[in-house]
């Protein structure tokens, strides 16, 4: 048996994912191509931007975040440990949205990066059984890997 773990008084209510990325305001126009809106900047006296929030709000107050800051140094996409896990209601609709969008057509993946460095990329959706309406595999500018679920068919 475990030790008891002491009760929380101020337990963690809320996760947003904070990328390192090569360019900011890149990365918010990507993240604006899956709905996201801007919302809040810090730029340097020269205007260079070097930190950005985006957020979703959805239906019945849903909503989701992402933060970005700029790397101090290239950004590796094959030493990156995070994968960020995003829902849609639709994602071959979403996966036809992101190619009109200008993102790389990664087809089927097989484990590797993909077209353009893996970056950009968006794959086919595919079915595994933990999510059967779908699941769809995208590469940010950076290489950070994006799947976005299908709850549902």
């Amino acid at each position: 048996m475990s030790p008891a773990v002491p009760s929380c008084h101020s337990p963690v209510y809320r996760v947003v994912p904070y990328l390192h990325v090569a360019d900011v305001e890149r990365s918010v126009g990507f993240y604006a191509a899956l709905g996201f809106d801007e919302d809040g900047w810090y730029r340097k006296p020269n205007g260079q931007a070097i930190w950005a929030s985006v957020k979703y709000v959805g239906p019945a107050g849903a909503a989701a975040e992402v933060f970005f800051a700029r790397a101090d140094a290239p950004v590796i996409p094959e030493q990156q440990a995070v994968i960020v896990y995003m829902y849609s209601r639709d994602v071959e609709s979403l996966r036809s949205h992101l190619l009109a969008c200008g993102l790389h057509d990664g087809g089927e993946y097989c484990g590797q990066a993909g077209p353009h460095n893996g970056r950009r990329v968006v794959f086919e959706v595919y079915h595994p059984n933990h999510m059967q309406g779908g699941e769809l595999r995208v590469a940010d500018p950076d290489g950070y890997c994006l799947l976005v679920g299908q709850i549902g068919e």
